[in-house]
C-alpha cells in the first residue's frame, strides 16, 4: 500500500553532486530505523531489485560487529568488494549524524575501489525514532518501522518518522497476528508527514520492495538530471 504523494524534485537534493576530481559521485541514500524493523532485509531486497540496472554498493553500521554486512555477504546480494562495514563503537546515530567521518571514509573508499557508482546505500545500526542522517553523509533518507513494533509508532512521531524522505512500514503480513491496524497507521503517518511519501510493504511474497525500488529510481533520475 502506497500513500501516493509527489516525489521531491532535484532542488530537494544536495547540490554537491561531484567528487574532488570533478566526476559525478554516487547518490547516497541512508536507511535508518529501530532494531528489528527490517532495514537489512530491505537493503538486501533493494540490491536484488537494482543490481542488474545500476552500479551500487552498501555501507552497513553495527556497534561492535559486522553482522549486517555478513548477512548481505551470505545472501550474495552484491560482490564482496561492494559491501563495507563500519563498527561504530557507540550509539548508531553518532556515526550517521554527529561524527560521520568513518561512514564518509567508507563511502569514498568504495567509490575509489569499485566506482564509478550510481548509488550507495548506507544502513544505520538499529536506533530509536530520533535517528536521522547528516546531510553531509547522505542525499536522502529512508526510515523503516514495522507493524510488530505497535501501530502507534507513526502517531508517536519523532524525527525519523516525520522528516525522512520516505517512511517504510514493514512486515505488513504480521498485522493480523500482532493486532496492528494498518488503516490507523496510514492515517497517523499521513497526519505526521503531510506530503512526504509512505510505503507499506512485506518482503514475504507480493510486490515486496517494488515500490521502494521505484522511489529510489526516482531519486536517482533527479540526481542525474
Amino acid at each position: 500500500m502506497h500513500l501516493d504523494h509527489p516525489h521531491p524534485g532535484p532542488a530537494a537534493l544536495s547540490a554537491d553532486a561531484h567528487r574532488p576530481d570533478g566526476t559525478r559521485r554516487a547518490l547516497r541514500i541512508g536507511l535508518g530505523g529501530p532494531v528489528g524493523s527490517g532495514k537489512t532485509a530491505t537493503v538486501a531486497a533493494l540490491c536484488r531489485a537494482l543490481r542488474d540496472q545500476l552500479s551500487l554498493a552498501v555501507v552497513t553500521n553495527d556497534i561492535y560487529t559486522r553482522e549486517d554486512a555478513e548477512f548481505l555477504l551470505r545472501e550474495a546480494v552484491l560482490p564482496p568488494e561492494r559491501i563495507s562495514a563500519v563498527e561504530t563503537g557507540a550509539c548508531p546515530h553518532t556515526a550517521i549524524r554527529d561524527d560521520i567521518s568513518a561512514n564518509l571514509e567508507a563511502v569514498e573508499d568504495l567509490e575509489d575501489a569499485v566506482g564509478p557508482l550510481d548509488l550507495i546505500l548506507v544502513e544505520s545500526g538499529g536506533d530509536n525514532l530520533t535517528a536521522t542522517f547528516s546531510k553531509g553523509l547522505v542525499d536522502a533518507q529512508i526510515f523503516v518501522i514495522d507493524v510488530a513494533g505497535g501501530d502507534d509508532i507513526p502517531r508517536k512521531g519523532g524525527p525519523g518518522v516525520t522528516t525522512a524522505d520516505l517512511l517504510v512500514v514493514n512486515k505488513t503480513d504480521l498485522a493480523p497476528y500482532v493486532g496492528s491496524d494498518l488503516a490507523r497507521m496510514a492515517a497517523d503517518a499521513k497526519a505526521q508527514r503531510a506530503e512526504l511519501p509512505v510505503v507499506f510493504q512485506t518482503l514475504r511474497g507480493g510486490t515486496g520492495v517494488t515500490e521502494v525500488a521505484a522511489w529510489v529510481r526516482g531519486r536517482l533520475r533527479a540526481w542525474t538530471a
